[in-house]
């Protein structure tokens, strides 16, 4: 089943990396700055960074320092690597780590132009591995960030296990990701799409702050940010449950929410399910997510 759910979300977040899907477009700049990203911020990095992905800004909030090594779990096309990187500064380092290759692609690329002036960033860094096993010693790292990636591992406790492990004593967590309030209806919580879409795989607040605590972390906590999940749908032809049509390299990206997401004529894959966006969108349009679920900041330190 861990296989299956990891060649689900493999596939589906390798179609987004293979879109024409950028912040240049209003609808993913919108999502992004629905969820903490600054104008500025935004401006400086790579538009094909953003894909409108995010449920947070973690940066913001993770209080980087010159010198620190950084790591962000699910990295994607870099954008949270790219303004660490300028906030650790040359002397420091940003590593991102994802297990899907056509995002790595799409990250590297996009670091060759994130630097000064538009040339390469020097102080990125980036590796192919699942975040339950991670490449990088022990006690190597000043601070772990992600930005809605958690919630798509199926073993969460390895992941919290495994940060502990790369953390320094003192070392600190600052991530952004989807928790739920309260249980999921058996339709949603069942269906491979919901967990594909940041929403099935997500656990309850007291699970994240009780599963952080027993890896070991101290001073933890978990801050529901009032955040509206619908602004994914600000995303003209996009949202963030849905993959674009893989190689079609004129795709916009994926259909609305609340417009009939992603209907089978638009698979990312001709070996996907074919009904599995579709289905989704059915979801989606029965419940509103925000009954069920949050955006939330999420603290904790390694003593």
């Amino acid at each position: 089943m861990t296989a299956t759910i990891q060649d689900n979300v493999r596939e589906n977040y390798g179609a987004v990396a293979a879109s024409a899907l950028t912040g240049a477009e209003a609808g993913v700049r919108a999502v992004a700055e629905a969820f903490g990203y600054s104008a500025e911020e935004l401006d400086s990095i790579p538009a094909a960074a953003n894909m409108g992905l995010s449920c947070g800004n973690p940066t913001a909030t993770a209080n980087l320092r010159e010198g620190e090594v950084v790591v962000d779990l699910g990295c994607g096309g870099g954008l949270d690597v790219f303004l660490a990187a300028r906030k650790v500064g040359p002397t420091g380092k940003a590593i991102g780590v994802d297990m899907t290759p056509a995002m790595l692609d799409r990250a590297r690329a996009n670091a060759a132009t994130a630097g000064p002036d538009g040339g390469p960033l020097t102080n990125v860094e980036f590796h192919h591995a699942t975040i339950d096993a991670l490449p990088l010693p022990d006690a190597s790292v000043d601070c772990v960030i992600s930005n809605c990636v958690i919630n798509l591992a199926p073993d969460k406790p390895a992941v919290f296990r495994e940060i502990a492990r790369v953390l320094k004593p003192g070392g600190r967590l600052a991530v952004s990701d989807i928790a739920l309030k309260k249980p999921l209806p058996d339709a949603v919580k069942d269906d491979v799409g919901a967990y594909v879409g940041c929403i099935a795989g997500a656990i309850p607040i007291e699970q994240f702050q009780t599963g952080l605590s027993e890896a070991g972390f101290g001073e933890v906590k978990v801050i529901d940010e009032g955040a509206d999940l619908n602004a994914y749908a600000s995303v003209d032809g996009q949202g963030a449950c849905c993959s674009p049509a893989a190689g079609d390299a004129g795709s916009s990206g994926l259909a609305v929410l609340d417009s009939g997401c992603c209907s089978p004529a638009e698979q990312a894959d001709a070996n996907a399910d074919p009904t599995l966006h579709a289905r989704l969108a059915k979801l989606l349009a029965e419940h509103d997510i925000n009954d069920y679920a949050a955006s939330v900041k999420v603290y904790a330190v390694k003593p």
